[in-house]
């Protein structure tokens, strides 16, 4: 089977609502995920694994419990594993999200619901 290309613009515009992405592809045991933001989300940890935020449009302010980083088209973080983080988009932000397959958007809060795959 050949791979296939994955369009960004397109599977960002297929999102329907904020704060609930799409599961673009997987690599080695890793989810590529890709999310509309807009507001604050919630305070929040991954205790076993860390979790990489590549902007694609927009900007996102990724506060912690001792500074803020802000991130704009282009730029990427990495939230290690355990380290508390609160997520802002002011505006709305097109983000991909790197982290190992089955970790919960809300990391040690628990959730039913994980991210669908995007076709």
């Amino acid at each position: 089977m050949t791979p296939q290309s994955i369009n960004l613009a397109e599977a960002a515009r297929a999102l329907d609502k904020h704060w609930s992405p799409r599961v673009l592809t997987t690599v080695s045991g890793h989810e590529v995920k890709i999310p509309r933001l807009k507001g604050e989300f919630v305070w929040h940890k991954h205790d076993d694994a860390d979790e990489l935020f590549l902007i694609v449009s927009g900007t996102l302010r990724m506060k912690f419990r001792d500074g803020e980083v802000t991130l704009s088209p282009g730029e990427m973080l990495t939230v290690p594993a355990g380290v508390e983080h609160l997520p802002i988009a002011d505006d709305e932000a097109v983000t991909l999200v790197i982290e190992k397959a089955g970790v919960h958007k809300l990391g040690d809060q628990a959730t039913s619901a994980d991210a669908r795959r995007f076709e």
